[in-house]
């Protein structure tokens, strides 16, 4: 079983909630930090005999959950976030980058004795304005995360929740208890969703993908295959069946340009990536995925049509070169109309 595509007013009967749902993003949260490099004005430093690269543009902008967080604002939708940050000065920029795109921050913890997780990336720029990206230098928490924090995140979550229409789930950081998503954390999350039912639990894990229970779970296929330690792709779909019964909920495989496969108690359905064409970025598609196809559930959307919705955000953020693309909602009604000519023009989508 396929679904290839959605009619025009139920998509935009379902896009047309999104204002009215919030959202609450629970994880790890990573300041995306660019250094922009002239390589015309590199020196050369009188104590190494290096390259001394000069920074001539600063760019921050919120990474891991907050990317997810930045394309549910895209898409119109309230978002809280819970996490915790370091006490540093690269907490001030994240808070104020997702202050920037409307997150309410107010349960994140702020640790003097933690680093705010950060990716730094050199982006070194010749003299025809093309930018290319140097060694990036990472920034991230190696011990284990103190009790009094892993009770803290379950507490703020768990006061936020009557409030909200879903849980997203990042767990970014593969170092197993060093990140926001603890062992006891994923428990506590896995209790929470059995608790509130009412409520949608949306989970995606670099490393722990098959350690969560009760929640909805959106893995890609090297995340089955590490979670699960595979050899090759061949066998992941029978796995991410199996990822199913071990939740208990619905898994939205997402396999690029094949599109996502939805498993639940009816079977599994194939939802076809959208088509592109032209140069794409695929950096951040998964996350715009999560987001579009969360947001969708929120609004009514049953699981395929749900992941209908993600792959058309995904194909939008793709073609965003060399950023970190979003998807409004306005651009997913025109990225709609554009994959579908043939609706008629009384048909056509509009918001």
């Amino acid at each position: 079983m396929t679904l290839n595509s959605m009619h025009p007013y139920r998509l935009q009967e379902l896009v047309a909630k999104f204002a009215s749902t919030h959202i609450v993003v629970v994880g790890d949260y990573f300041l995306d930090q660019y250094l922009v490099l002239d390589a015309n004005l590199t020196e050369t430093s009188l104590e190494t005999g290096l390259d001394a690269y000069q920074v001539v543009a600063i760019r921050n902008c919120p990474g891991a959950a907050g990317t997810v967080t930045s394309n549910l604002w895209a898409m119109g939708v309230r978002v809280s976030a819970v996490g915790f940050i370091g006490n540093d000065g690269n907490g001030i920029e994240l808070e104020r980058a997702l202050a920037t795109t409307g997150v309410d921050t107010r349960n994140l913890l702020r640790r003097a004795d933690c680093f705010t997780p950060t990716y730094t990336k050199p982006m070194l720029r010749t003299s025809d304005g093309v930018e290319r990206e140097l060694n990036r230098l990472d920034i991230k928490n190696h011990q284990v995360v103190p009790a009094e924090v892993e009770d803290a995140i379950i507490a703020r979550l768990r006061g936020i929740l009557p409030s909200a229409e879903a849980v997203i789930v990042v767990d970014q950081v593969e170092e197993e208890n060093c990140g926001v998503i603890t062992t006891q954390v994923r428990t506590a999350i896995g209790e929470l969703a059995t608790e509130f039912s009412q409520k949608i639990f949306m989970a995606e894990s670099r490393a722990q993908i098959g350690a969560f229970h009760n929640v909805m779970l959106k893995p890609n296929a090297r995340e089955v295959i590490t979670a699960f330690r595979l050899d090759d792709e061949v066998q992941v779909q029978d796995t991410a069946r199996k990822l199913f019964h071990r939740a208990g909920r619905t898994v939205f495989l997402t396999q690029g340009e094949l599109g996502t496969l939805v498993i639940d108690a009816d079977g599994a359905t194939l939802v076809p990536a959208i088509p592109v064409t032209g140069e794409i970025d695929i950096v951040g598609a998964g996350d715009s995925a999560l987001a579009g196809l969360t947001a969708s559930l929120c609004a009514g959307a049953n699981p395929q049509e749900a992941a209908w919705i993600g792959n058309l955000a995904a194909s939008i953020t793709i073609q965003q070169l060399g950023t970190t693309g979003t998807a409004s909602v306005e651009q997913l009604l025109q990225a709609a109309n554009e994959h579908f000519p043939k609706v008629s023009k009384g048909d056509a989508l509009k918001r």
